[in-house]
């Protein structure tokens, strides 16, 4: 062979070809030249040879053969045509595998800025809330918040301050003076900044009693206008004593029992006291579902006493250390280890008789609505009413305490026993009542909530419902 062409054998060929082919550089498709060829074992090169006679713009390659002579192929007319058909590109990327690629790396990102998105709401509403409140505390420059805006940036949840804010203010409390004192310890008027706030100084022995009555109150949407509010709880000492402080709000009315003593009441208020405690005693007892939720609560220590007046003429219900909570999704009624009991006077029947099932949870419910009714009677021997004789005169009932003419001054259980439960005793319901529509009204209530069987008393809710429909109508049946 010489420069392309060649001599063959018989029976073999020479060709001359030109090929389209593409150019790397240039990217461009250019003819490409080529002689050659073919032996006897290759048929001669029959095949090829025909095929490139017949239809060469088909195929982008032209080929002439010859097999005359020796080197015949070194003249033979080639003519270049250019294929006609659609050329074959270059391979190109699957485009599947580039959607997918591309979906799975906008999903990465919108997945991380999601969780970006989060762990900063996450910072911002409980790394730094605290601290803003905190400032806020500090702030003596620009004023401070008052304590009810405090709580209403706190967690949102009802429960109240964070806990490092609760000792904040603890700490700056000044004491003013002490306002009551009972079994469980004392009750000063303090105040943080410009506030009046009430303290509650529990005695060293009621420890059980603080620390249930600050779980209660931090409980999640346990905030209600008819329970005193919490502010903060704190424990103070060395080594040698020990305070532990819950602080409230102060209502400068005093505990129900104390108002009562000194003010006669009109009907209309009467009833705005009783249905804002019917209203304090549902919001307790009702389990609220979902997230945050709320567990049933009963209180076991309703009295005149444990009742706040707020400058509004409603109830604010406090002392909790008796509480009793409740969950029906776990079934676990929350018993506090306290050697606390509740008041005598105002014990259920079954309580007395210490029938009650302490494993239902409805039976400490139905035992604060009796002591309901206690309350209830108090309320309403203070309102006034006609006297049908003199129409200018008006009359009511002195104070008086739930069973005060049948028992001691501080009844024992025997003394309570034999009255509630032995003799059947109830207070009285003075004819006048039935002058004025909302003592008709009480009456009934009352005497359906100190029933001697727990099921047939009245739920908390049932009553304020029943106080509710009083606006509007006041021929009320009581069911």
């Amino acid at each position: 062979m010489q420069n392309g062409t060649c001599e063959t054998r018989p029976g073999g060929s020479c060709f001359a070809s030109v090929e389209e082919v593409l150019d790397e550089e240039t990217k461009q498709y250019v003819a490409e030249y080529s002689h050659g060829c073919m032996s006897p074992e290759q048929g001669g090169g029959l095949l090829q040879c025909k095929v490139g006679t017949m239809s060469p713009q088909i195929h982008g390659k032209s080929i002439i053969c010859c097999d005359n002579e020796n080197f015949c192929n070194r003249d033979l007319p080639l003519e270049f045509n250019p294929r006609t058909t659609t050329t074959e590109m270059p391979p190109v990327a699957d485009t599947t595998t580039i959607y997918l690629t591309v979906i799975c790396t906008v999903i990465f990102f919108i997945v991380a800025a999601f969780f970006a998105i989060a762990r900063c709401i996450y910072y911002r509403r409980v790394k730094r809330k605290p601290g803003y409140l905190m400032n806020s505390l500090y702030n003596t420059t620009n004023g401070h918040l008052p304590i009810a805006d405090l709580v209403e940036q706190s967690s949102g949840s009802g429960s109240g301050l964070p806990l490092l804010v609760q000792r904040t203010i603890a700490k700056q409390i000044q004491m003013v003076h002490s306002v009551g004192k009972g079994r469980y310890g004392e009750v000063w008027l303090a105040k943080w900044r410009d506030e009046k706030v009430a303290v509650k100084i529990f005695f060293t022995t009621e420890e059980a009693s603080w620390f249930r009555e600050t779980e209660i109150y931090q409980t999640v949407l346990m905030r209600n206008e008819n329970i005193l509010g919490f502010i903060a709880a704190d424990i103070k000492g060395t080594g040698s004593w020990t305070q532990m402080l819950l602080i409230t709000d102060y209502h400068e009315l005093g505990s129900l029992h104390d108002y009562l003593q000194k003010r006669v009441l009109n009907p209309h208020m009467l009833k705005t006291l009783a249905l804002s405690l019917a209203s304090g005693v549902a919001h307790l007892h009702t389990e609220i579902f979902g997230t945050p939720g709320k567990p049933s609560i009963a209180h076991r220590d309703i009295k005149s006493k444990n009742i706040l007046v707020k400058r509004n003429g409603q109830c604010a219900i406090a002392d909790f250390g008796l509480a009793v909570k409740y969950t029906s999704e776990s079934d676990e009624i929350q018993i506090a280890p306290n050697t606390r009991v509740g008041t005598r006077r105002y014990m259920a029947p079954e309580v007395l008789s210490e029938t009650l099932d302490l494993k239902v949870f409805e039976g400490f419910k139905m035992a604060d609505m009796y002591s309901v009714g206690l309350v209830f009677w108090e309320m309403a021997r203070r309102c006034i009413t006609t006297v049908r004789s003199a129409k200018n005169t008006t009359t009511c009932e002195d104070y008086a305490l739930p069973y005060q003419d049948v028992v001691p001054s501080d009844p024992s259980f025997e003394d309570m026993y034999a009255v509630v439960c032995v003799k059947g005793v109830r207070p009285p319901i003075p004819q006048r009542w039935q002058d004025e529509d909302i003592l008709v009204v009480l009456s009934k209530i009352m005497q359906e909530c100190w029933h001697p069987s727990p099921a047939v008393r009245l739920t908390a809710l049932r009553v304020k419902k029943t106080l509710v429909k009083l606006e509007t109508d006041c021929t009320i049946k009581i069911v």
